[in-house]
């Protein structure tokens, strides 16, 4: 397990850890994926799934559940959660730093999201889902409680076609550590 002192000093220094070829790398990329929060866009057909409450969100009901969907993935799709991965961000979650919003339908666990929630940054470490539009859904959810409580960044590591429909964006790393230092001078509570 990584020590939670080791991940969270990592953190407020731009870095995180990923898994790759079963051993743990630590990653700070040259530019990284963050997204505006006050510039989030809901496509309009995604506007029209959340009109429909079909679905259900809840936060830290179901952290377990999230994180092993999310490391569910084949190792040829890109899985970087493995098994110490899984436990230091557990052990995060216990003591009120790791955080995962969950997607329900008709009861079932359809999709969700998980990060780490440090002074008034959230870093997003993965999501899934079962059922279209239900992590799209998830992202929905976690913004609206970032911009609730005031949270400066939302750190997406890298930067891929599915989040920029949503306004997200690459920035350099100079620019990424401003942001962050200024993120680490905020209290924002998840909750």
């Amino acid at each position: 397990m990584i020590p939670i002192n080791t991940l969270l000093e990592a953190y407020s220094k731009g870095f995180f850890p990923m898994a790759v070829g079963g051993s743990i790398h630590w990653f700070s990329p040259e530019l990284r994926g963050v997204l505006p929060m006050k510039q989030f866009h809901i496509p309009r057909r995604l506007r029209r799934v959340l009109r429909q409450d079909k679905f259900h969100t809840t936060v830290n009901q179901a952290f377990g559940d999230v994180l092993r969907a999310c490391a569910s993935r084949p190792d040829d799709a890109g899985n970087w959660i493995n098994g110490e991965i899984a436990s230091s961000y557990y052990q995060l979650h216990k003591i009120g730093f790791a955080h995962s919003v969950e997607v329900w339908c008709d009861g079932s666990l359809v999709g969700g999201l998980y990060g780490v929630s440090f002074h008034g940054a959230f870093f997003g470490e993965s999501m899934f889902h079962h059922t279209s539009d239900a992590s799209k859904v998830a992202l929905c959810s976690l913004i609206s409680r970032l911009n609730q409580r005031s949270y400066r960044l939302l750190d997406l590591q890298w930067l891929t076609p599915h989040l920029e429909q949503f306004g997200a964006v690459e920035i350099p790393r100079s620019t990424y550590l401003k942001i962050l230092a200024e993120a680490m001078n905020v209290d924002c509570s998840f909750f």
